[in-house]
């Protein structure tokens, strides 16, 4: 069986919130001309024999369409027009023209989209692009050959270079990167730049991103790293940042290979579970612990009046090499109102990492309870106050990252505030709150 169609201006529509679009075996559907075959809140489904000509084919509605079956599909023009459920692949897809983003997601979901050499992306915004948490990379192939400012595929990443590059696999994928033993994040994108010529570049990236890709990351902190195929990463810094068109630019880099963004002292060679600064008495206590280390050497604990000028208040020798959790802890018996604190890591070969920071001090400190501990949806929080005031509580997660954070109005006497946690992923968290006169303490709580 043949279903043709024919005319330029047709537009072919099956409209059902529970149907699918399904080219059986041994059927076969052609687009002819311009024709466009749209797909309302239905699934498209290849299991014969599909040729796209240069029709094109719309994905829209108002619930989840997905892309699948056993035959190879290739598209010549797809638009994503979602206003809610967006656009899944279930296997891999081609598109040899554009994917045109009007509204909506496009979810790779552990697949591959390859635009081939002539393919691009077209239109991808803040409410509408691809994400692809589970895995799967955007993949255009390209010749290079003295590139000046080209964007393979409308990828995001610009490249220039006086040299030939010759054939260039460009992969842009959207999970989070870590360093070797799991530390730090990223921004929700990287690139893979394979070219034929990969020495001697001398070579210009510029690594575009969505805010909606940040991960918690402060956009006006994001510098570009590297990562060899057996290395670890390294920070290579920028040449030119703008959080306005949102990019990253770095100059004179040797070759190419995978790139993500982060902040500067992110991607961590030890894999932290968690970093605490609290105040006892008049000592602030600093306390981390790592889930494991490889080839750590030392760690140095850090402190700062401002959050740019570091001192080293001591340092502490790291386990080397372990599997197991181990804890540290230190005292800054001299600690002030505000501090600001940080741990460096240093590793057997030189290279060094830092954590994130925290803020502590001891003076004029007010203590605050948290019930129930452990806690299964909300937690308490009775905080004394001399007076009228507003403060900032601060939720942060195992590792030390902040997760959650909402201002509270206080007034003169016992404030009992609550917070919500049932969505919380079970584990060890901690409060910190932070009045106009700095941090008061950090208690620790565990999730059910």
């Amino acid at each position: 069986m043949k279903i043709f169609l024919l005319s330029f201006l047709l537009v072919f529509v099956i409209n059902d919130t529970q149907a699918q679009l399904t080219i059986t075996s041994g059927a076969q559907l052609f687009l002819s001309g311009n024709a466009q075959l749209t797909l309302s809140n239905m699934d498209f489904v290849n299991n014969g024999n599909f040729s796209a000509g240069s029709g094109s084919v719309l994905m829209n509605g108002n619930a989840l369409s997905r892309i699948r079956g056993g035959q190879n599909t290739t598209l010549y023009d797809l638009t994503i027009s979602k206003s809610e459920g967006g656009v899944q692949l279930q296997v891999p897809l081609a598109v040899s023209h554009q994917v045109r983003f009007t509204s909506g997601l496009l979810d790779l979901n552990a697949n591959d989209l390859n635009l081939g050499g002539s393919g691009a992306l077209n239109g991808e915004q803040e409410s509408s692009h691809i994400i692809a948490s589970n895995g799967g990379n955007v993949i255009s192939t390209v010749t290079l050959a003295a590139p000046s400012a080209v964007n393979p595929g409308n990828l995001g990443i610009v490249i220039t270079s006086s040299h030939n590059l010759g054939n260039t696999i460009i992969k842009r994928g959207h999970q989070s990167q870590t360093s070797n033993n799991g530390g730090g994040n990223s921004v929700l994108r990287y690139y893979d730049i394979i070219p034929a010529n990969n020495t001697a570049l001398d070579a210009t990236l510029r690594f575009s991103y969505l805010n909606d890709e940040l991960n918690g990351l402060a956009e006006n902190g994001l510098v570009l790293w590297q990562k060899q195929t057996t290395q670890k990463w390294t920070t290579i810094g920028f040449d030119a940042r703008n959080t306005v068109s949102h990019y990253v630019e770095k100059n004179a880099i040797a070759s190419f290979n995978r790139f993500t963004l982060s902040s500067l002292l992110n991607a961590l060679p030890v894999r932290f579970i968690s970093f605490t600064a609290h105040c006892t008495g008049t000592s602030v206590i600093i306390e981390w612990k790592t889930a494991q280390e490889q080839n750590s050497k030392y760690y140095l604990v850090q402190k700062s009046a401002d959050g740019f000028a570091w001192n080293t208040l001591g340092r502490i020798a790291a386990a080397g090499n372990a599997t197991i959790e181990t804890d540290y802890h230190f005292s800054d018996n001299s600690a002030g109102t505000r501090e600001y604190y940080r741990i460096a890591e240093y590793d057997a070969d030189g290279s060094s990492a830092y954590t994130a920071v925290l803020q502590a001090g001891c003076e004029n400190q007010q203590a605050f309870k948290v019930w129930p501990n452990p806690a299964k949806d909300i937690l308490y929080i009775n905080l004394p106050a001399q007076n009228n005031a507003t403060a900032t509580i601060q939720l942060f997660d195992g590792k030390g990252a902040l997760i959650q954070q909402q201002a509270a109005s206080l007034v003169n006497g016992n404030n009992l505030i609550s917070l919500p946690v049932k969505a919380l992923a079970s584990g060890i968290y901690y409060i910190s709150i932070i009045s106009t006169k700095g941090t008061l303490q950090v208690e620790k709580f565990l999730k059910q």
